[in-house]
């Protein structure tokens, strides 16, 4: 499960009931620059492989439009998380 939380931070609970908090409101630069609106960086899910996602336009099918998917491996997301519970 994965909540985005005002502060560009994400609340995620893995697998092994860990809680944990990703902060990235330092990396809002690039590709990640679209994120800086806040409606759109409430649109976070996890896609089919486990990993931290958004689609930049969702009315476009990213399996179709791969360019369309921001994506964070799930792997860098907990080892750059802080256990909060």
């Amino acid at each position: 499960m994965i909540t985005a939380n005002d502060n560009y931070t994400l609340t995620v609970i893995f697998e092994n009931n860990e809680i944990r908090l990703y902060d990235l409101s330092n990396n809002m630069f690039g590709v990640f620059e679209v994120l800086k609106d806040k409606e759109k960086f409430k649109e976070v899910f996890i896609d089919e492989s486990g990993n931290i996602a958004w689609d930049r336009d969702k009315n476009l099918d990213s399996n179709i439009v791969w360019n369309n998917r921001i994506d964070i491996c799930k792997d860098s997301i907990y080892m750059d998380s802080i256990l909060i519970s």
